[in-house]
C-alpha cells in the first residue's frame, strides 16, 4: 500500500534542493549579521548620565566614564550600584538587539545553540 501525503509534502528532490538553498541562504544570512552584530558598538549611560559606557556586540567594555561627583569615598556603594546597573543595562541591550536582529531572519524559529 503506497501511503499518500498532504499537497507540499515529500514533494521529491526538487522540493528538498530548494529547501536547503533556503537553509543555506538563511545560513548565510545569519553568520553575516552575527559578523555585523559583533562589530557593533553600544553607549549605555547610568545613575542619571553619572557613568556611561561603551561595549561592543561580544560584550567587551572599551570605554568607561564616571563623573567625579559620583566619587564619594564616604559612600562607595553608590558608585558599585550605578555600575552594576550600568554593566548589566549593556549586556541585556547587545542581547536584546542581537536577538531582535536574528528573528528578522529566522522568523519565530527556535535554533539553539545561535546564541
Amino acid at each position: 500500500m503506497k501511503a499518500r501525503l498532504p499537497k507540499g509534502y515529500g514533494g521529491g528532490p526538487t522540493d528538498m534542493n530548494s529547501m536547503l538553498r533556503q537553509a543555506q541562504k538563511m545560513q548565510d544570512d545569519m553568520a553575516a549579521l552575527q559578523e555585523e552584530l559583533s562589530a557593533r558598538e553600544y553607549e549605555i549611560s547610568a545613575g542619571g548620565g553619572m557613568v556611561t559606557l561603551k561595549i561592543t556586540g561580544e560584550k567587551q567594555i572599551t570605554e568607561l566614564n564616571i563623573k567625579p561627583e559620583v566619587v564619594d569615598p564616604e559612600d562607595i556603594e553608590i558608585l558599585e550600584d550605578i555600575l552594576t546597573a550600568a554593566f548589566n543595562e549593556a549586556i541585556r541591550k547587545v542581547e536584546e538587539t542581537s536577538a531582535a536582529e536574528m528573528e528578522k531572519i529566522t522568523g519565530k524559529l527556535n535554533l539553539p545553540g545561535m546564541f
